[in-house]
């Protein structure tokens, strides 16, 4: 082989990303390279095409601060504020802090708990929720805490044809609201005035990359199916629920200092841990986000917004 040739050869294989499948339906670790630095345009197409496929992607041993995080997530798209009704991190608007007690003056009384408590896809509330979110660890329990994602898209070809073919011409309606069970405090009350967000979108969304239908269907912000009476749509939205945390469309990670999970939130839901709060151990999280577009479905009609205004770029 000619110099020059072998010197290419080894050129691409030094950008090659190194792809690891965690799981059957979702979730791979990516290897071979630094978030650091400016990623060559080999590995952010690499990197894109493993989150496409594999729905959330996971690095390890990436020791980034705030800066790089969001110059990471600016290789992917346009960035948001940290988070459009809490807030963001004042030096930084696109870092959204998660913090192991953020929660702990919104809501008063006991959580009603049920197997699909706490799944959510990012701000489905929005007319245009995140397309990705990038979250990283830095003060990570030595054990415990660990991240849950499931595929909506898999989980939509699990169901019958039947099944599909309802669900297909069905839109439901996204808000920010307490959990059920428990009632907002007057700072959380404040944080929903400033910024309310409903929008109805499809049951089934139509990924605009992939063209895979994915069920949309947000446990934390999904509130009722439009056209339903109450009861049935209780039924049917409890029906899907826990047919998306089945165990076999879901990868489990175990967090470990500089790790990094970038997630399609077009095409996934995910689990916060709740485990931690059982123990002395501290967790502090960064999270940038991604502008989206509008959802559209099955039919090609897109997602309306009830309240409130589109997610902007930051």
């Amino acid at each position: 082989m000619p110099l020059e040739a072998l010197q290419d050869t080894r050129e691409t294989a030094a950008l090659t990303v190194e792809v690891s499948p965690l799981a059957i339906h979702i979730g791979a670790e990516i290897g071979g390279v630094d978030l650091t630095r400016p990623l060559p345009p080999e590995q952010v197409r690499d990197i894109r095409a493993a989150l496409l496929k594999w729905k959330v992607v996971f690095f390890r041993g990436q020791q980034m601060n705030h800066q790089q995080h969001i110059d990471f997530a600016r290789q992917f798209g346009e960035t948001t504020a940290g988070h459009v009704v809490y807030g963001s991190d004042g030096l930084y608007p696109q870092i959204y802090a998660v913090a192991k007690n953020r929660k702990a003056n919104r809501f008063q009384g006991q959580v009603l708990f049920r197997p699909w408590s706490g799944w959510h896809t990012d701000i489905t509330a929005a007319i245009n929720p995140p397309f990705g979110s990038i979250l990283r660890g830095d003060v990570v329990p030595p054990f415990g805490g660990d991240t849950q994602f499931t595929n909506l898209v898999a989980a939509y070809s699990a169901l019958s044809p039947t099944m599909q073919a309802f669900c297909d011409g069905l839109r439901g309606q996204h808000r920010f609201a307490p959990p059920p069970g428990v009632d907002q405090t007057k700072e959380y009350d404040e944080l929903m005035r400033k910024r309310i967000l409903v929008s109805e979108h499809p049951i089934v969304r139509v990924h605009p990359e992939t063209g895979e239908r994915a069920l949309y269907v947000s446990p934390s912000f999904l509130k009722s199916v439009v056209g339903l009476t109450p009861r049935e749509s209780q039924a049917l939205l409890e029906l899907l629920w826990e047919h998306i945390v089945r165990p076999e469309f879901t990868v489990r990670f175990k967090w470990e200092p500089g790790s990094v999970a970038f997630w399609d939130n077009r095409s996934t839901a995910h689990l916060a841990p709740r485990d931690i709060f059982d123990s002395e151990f501290d967790r502090q999280f960064y999270r940038v986000t991604l502008l989206g577009d509008v959802p559209a479905g099955v039919d090609g009609k897109p997602s309306t917004a009830l309240e409130g205004e589109p997610i902007a770029a930051v």
